[in-house]
Formats: structure tokens, C-alpha cells, sequence
């Protein structure tokens, strides 16, 4: 029965994985499995046997999530590719509020400085550079904008991309409130691996398919060992200053995201570009209130549980 239980939060997980603006590690919070969950990413064979009965059915059910929802979304961008996107720029957008409350939050009877606040600026403006820097890779614009029906060819600068993006994408499975698949649709490779998970099971693409999806999965693998770690240090020393960063990233990426005037060419084309602007944007900043929420009830029982002691 346990087995089964931790089989469907890894489902969940799973498909919040695959949702850009939804973190998965949040919903590790909201299933109070979280603590177990980073204990798991180790690469300690023991340590990973003694945990198997969690591990395995936690992996299953994630992997089960992103292949169910994968398909989904590809399908969405294949019909769908201006609705979706405009969907997408609103999960962005939904993002703000939170990552800008983030930035600029303050320790108890502490002010910002001139310098913090200077840095915070620089900072902010180096995510978006970076981004900017990044899009222009092969006209990663185009892939951005999800005009991707089929499988892109592999170049060095795409490998490149993917295996950055799949370090990005590892930091959304450590640290609660940040969606992995939102950096990866920052960064433009979001809708290529969405395409390539279902391609899989093509017999005609499988090997394309697994060629691209590779790169990015040792990106999770080297994010998950070493760069979740690098983050959350950055996390712990600099907070503010990194979700300036992230915040810059954001802001580039609704510069090359946004579908523009392709959204508004007809009624039924703009009611449903806005409706999917609107959906995106409340879906994303619904949940970062929910994951603001845990943070603070989980900081409340933390310092309950200190006092007592």
C-alpha cells in the first residue's frame, strides 16, 4: 500500500515536472515527502538499496507522469502552437510576483545597502544578457516560439543547450518553487524535449529521439550532483542576488516567448490567445502562493520545534 501511495506522489511530481511555472520539488512539500526525496539523490549504491522500497515506485510513477503529460503538451504545440505559447508567457509572467518578493526580501531590521541594491541590478540584467546571449544560438528563437512539428537536427550548439538546460532543469527537482521546465522553456529547449519524450516510442524517430533527450539527461544528472548543490549554496549566502538572476532570465524570455501580433489575427484567435494568457498567468501564481505558503508553514514548525527545544 505504501509502495502504491509513493508510486501516485511520483505521478504527480512527474506531471508537475513537465508544467512550466509548476515546481515538482513543491509538490514533494505539499506530499511531506521532500526531506526523503533529496536524501535519495545520492549516488551511493547502498544508501540507494536500503531506500529501493522509495526510490523505485518514487522513479516509476515520475517517469509515468512525464511520459502522460509529454504527450499531451506535444500534441498542444503541434495544433495549438500560438495558444499554447501565449498559455506559457502567462505561466512566466504568473512567475513574477513571487521570484520579485524574493529579490528584494529583506533580513529582519536589515536595509538594503546601495551596493545590494546596485547588485541586485546587476545581477538581474546578467540573467537577462545571458538569455539573450543564449536565444540567439542557432535561432533558438523559433524554437522558443514552439514551431517545432518535428525533431530538430543535432548541432554542437543545440547539444550544448540541452545538457545546460538539463542542469537548469535539475535545480526545479531540488528547490521548492522553482519549475525546472519553466528554465528550460527560458532557455528555448522546453518544446524539443517535449517532442522528443513521446518520439521515443516512434520506431522511425527512437533514435533521434534518444540522441537528444541524452545530452539533457546527463544535464539532470550533473544538475541533481552538483549544480542543485552550487544553487542552494548560492541560495543560502546570496539569496537575493540569485533570484535577481532568475528574475532577468524571466524577463528575456517573455521578450523572445511572447507570440506578438500572430495572437490577435481574428476573434476566435484573440479570445483564446487572451483566455490562455490569463489561464497561464493565474495557474502560476496560484501555485507559487501555494508554494509561499509551505515555505512559510514549514519555517513556522521549524522554529516551534526549536524553541521547544
Amino acid at each position: 500500500m505504501e509502495a502504491l501511495k509513493i508510486l501516485l506522489i511520483g505521478a504527480v511530481i512527474g506531471m508537475a515536472d513537465v508544467i512550466p511555472g509548476v515546481s515538482g520539488s513543491t509538490m514533494a512539500v505539499v506530499f511531506n515527502i521532500y526531506d526523503r526525496f533529496v536524501n535519495a539523490i545520492t549516488i551511493n549504491i547502498k544508501k540507494l538499496y536500503k531506500n529501493r522500497r522509495f526510490v523505485v515506485p518514487l522513479i516509476l510513477g515520475m517517469a509515468a507522469g512525464v511520459l502522460v503529460f509529454s504527450k499531451l503538451i506535444s500534441y498542444l504545440y503541434e495544433n495549438f502552437p500560438v495558444q499554447t505559447n501565449f498559455f506559457f508567457t502567462g505561466l512566466i509572467a504568473g512567475s513574477i510576483p513571487l521570484l520579485y518578493s524574493l529579490t528584494v526580501k529583506k533580513e529582519e531590521g536589515i536595509e538594503f545597502s546601495f551596493q545590494k541594491k546596485l547588485s541586485l541590478i546587476l545581477c538581474a540584467l546578467a540573467g537577462l544578457v545571458l538569455l539573450l546571449f543564449i536565444s540567439g544560438l542557432e535561432g533558438n528563437k523559433d524554437a522558443a516560439a514552439g514551431i517545432t512539428n518535428e525533431l530538430p537536427e543535432l548541432t554542437l550548439p543545440l547539444i550544448l543547450l540541452l545538457f545546460f538546460g538539463g542542469v537548469l532543469g535539475a535545480v526545479g527537482m531540488i528547490v521548492p518553487g522553482i519549475s525546472g521546465s519553466l528554465l528550460l522553456l527560458i532557455l528555448g529547449v522546453y518544446p524539443v524535449i517535449i517532442k522528443a519524450i513521446p518520439s521515443l516510442f516512434v520506431p522511425s524517430e527512437c533514435i533521434k529521439a534518444c540522441l537528444i533527450i541524452a545530452p539533457c539527461g546527463f544535464g539532470v544528472l550533473a544538475g541533481l550532483l552538483g549544480g542543485a548543490f552550487l544553487i542552494k549554496t548560492l541560495l543560502n549566502l546570496v539569496p537575493n542576488q540569485t533570484y535577481a538572476f532568475i528574475s532577468g532570465l524571466l524577463a528575456a524570455s517573455i521578450i523572445h516567448l511572447f507570440p506578438g501580433a500572430e495572437g490577435f489575427t481574428g476573434v476566435l484567435m484573440t479570445l483564446s490567445s487572451v483566455l490562455c494568457l490569463a489561464a497561464g498567468f493565474f495557474m502560476a501564481f496560484l501555485s507559487t502562493k501555494l508554494s509561499r505558503k509551505d515555505s512559510e508553514s514549514n519555517g513556522n514548525t521549524e522554529s516551534e520545534t526549536g524553541s521547544l527545544q
